[in-house]
């Protein structure tokens, strides 16, 4: 069941194409921003993969590749999803992430199981939702 939102961020991506498998492509995407997670201010910086599959959709993982800055201290987070680009030269995924942390502030992170919406603009803007999975 859908829980408690923990967080809400924005940010800027750049996206880099990666040497192909076969024929379809694949992307490399850093993004770097701000917002609130766990009722915290924090920063965000992320790298991801995605991989287009034969039928249009995307395929994407966040190896472990998410750091999240507090006052306090950090967190790290990995993430995987389905995507797909939209009729603006976007993209938007839906998918699953959980977080790592020893800042106080961000405990509450621990052990969750994150559902998220992550969009972005042909421009790069890009808003990242989170909710607990409950």
């Amino acid at each position: 069941m859908l829980g408690e939102k923990m967080g809400s961020m924005t940010a800027t991506a750049v996206t880099k194409v990666l040497p192909t498998e076969g024929t379809l492509p694949k992307f490399e995407v850093t993004a770097q921003g701000s917002g609130t997670l766990a009722g915290v201010q924090v920063q965000l910086m992320s790298t991801y993969y995605a991989d287009m599959k034969a039928d249009g959709s995307m395929y994407g993982e966040c190896p472990n590749a998410t750091l999240i800055m507090a006052p306090d201290g950090i967190a790290t987070g990995r993430a995987t999803g389905a995507g797909s680009t939209t009729p603006d030269g976007g993209s938007k995924f839906r998918g699953a992430c959980y977080f790592e942390t020893t800042a106080p502030s961000l405990m509450s992170l621990n052990g969750k199981a994150m559902i998220y919406e992550w969009n972005v603009d042909a421009s790069g803007n890009t808003s990242f939702e989170l909710w607990h999975w409950a």
